[in-house]
């Protein structure tokens, strides 16, 4: 599935769960969840299965099968009617986590085009849930920030507690994946010291996501993925998920042997060679910059830099 938060633009409304049909259309969960209830003669216990918020839905199992089998009906030749344009709704970010987990230089090329030792464990930051922006948005840059900069990457969401997870069955804990930008302010992260890496990454907007959450089945093994990144049309980074040096599946494990992974918590899993700060010379962002940032299987996030 690709689950989606939405809304259509100048209602008004509060967002609504919904999902993908095809490349063009989505769905609102509930209403397409009860339209399937009625067709096989149950009661409509739609608004008691759905919860409002993506969080309580990837944690909920049951709700996840009914997802499922809501996308299904709508999916039928007969329920055309469910079924939205793509282009007259508004996504948002299809989730706020409750932490956001950043792992810095997790891609050999990368790690190299930086310099320095290897690392024997993975390099962790946080960023705030404040720094969460959603597909199509404008990222405004602090005036003050001279430095800006993109990251592409592949995010990470838990689906269920995990803690002590073994790296044999960490992916189970995945609930799906987005497409990440890991803006960044470097000169808090390279013209100081010691670097301020959490605040040059987590400043207001620094994080979009989306354009969907797509399930883990949908995806399916996260080990070799194209991860691109054009910005102003121009393919800045072309990598793939087989270059971490710490795969997703050792990534939760590492990070549930500190800290308790909760459903909805994000982990943004590095970014392969290219970004600006590393060019030569080096390549800011600026305003009316327009990015274009692709993860294989998973999805195409755009978005603008004001």
């Amino acid at each position: 599935m690709r689950l989606v938060s939405f809304r259509r633009p100048g209602s008004g409304d509060a967002p609504v769960l919904g999902g993908m049909v095809g490349e063009d259309a989505v769905v609102e969960l509930r209403p397409a969840l009860a339209a399937a209830m009625r067709a096989a003669g149950e009661p409509d216990r739609a608004a008691a299965v759905i919860p409002d918020d993506m969080v309580a839905l990837i944690a909920d199992a049951a709700a996840m099968v009914a997802a499922g089998r809501a996308l299904a009906f709508a999916a039928r030749p007969e329920s055309a009617g469910l079924r939205v344009p793509l282009a007259t709704v508004e996504l948002l970010a299809p989730l706020r986590p409750g932490k956001i987990l950043g792992v810095g230089r997790n891609y050999a090329e990368h790690a190299k085009e930086v310099g320095g030792p290897a690392q024997a464990a993975p390099r962790i930051f946080l960023k705030p849930t404040s720094a969460i922006a959603g597909p199509g948005c404008t990222v405004r840059i602090p005036k003050s920030v001279t430095k800006p900069d993109y990251e592409a990457e592949l995010g990470v969401v838990i689906g269920r507690p995990a803690r002590d997870v073994p790296e044999g069955t960490a992916l189970e804990y995945v609930a799906g994946y987005v497409v990440l930008n890991d803006v960044s302010a470097r000169e808090f992260q390279l013209d100081v010291s010691p670097p301020q890496t959490s605040f040059a990454k987590g400043m207001d907007g620094f994080c979009p996501i989306g354009p969907w959450l797509a399930t883990a089945d949908e995806v399916g093994e996260p080990w070799r993925l194209a991860v691109r990144c054009w910005l102003n049309g121009e393919l800045v980074q072309d990598g793939n998920t087989v270059d971490m040096i710490f795969p997703v599946s050792r990534l939760i494990a590492y990070l549930s042997r500190y800290v308790t992974l909760e459903p909805g918590d994000l982990i943004a899993t590095g970014t392969p060679a290219g970004s600006g700060a590393f060019r030569t010379p080096p390549r800011w962002l600026k305003p009316g910059d327009r990015l274009r940032i692709e993860v294989e299987r998973v999805g195409v996030l755009e978005h603008a830099i004001g």
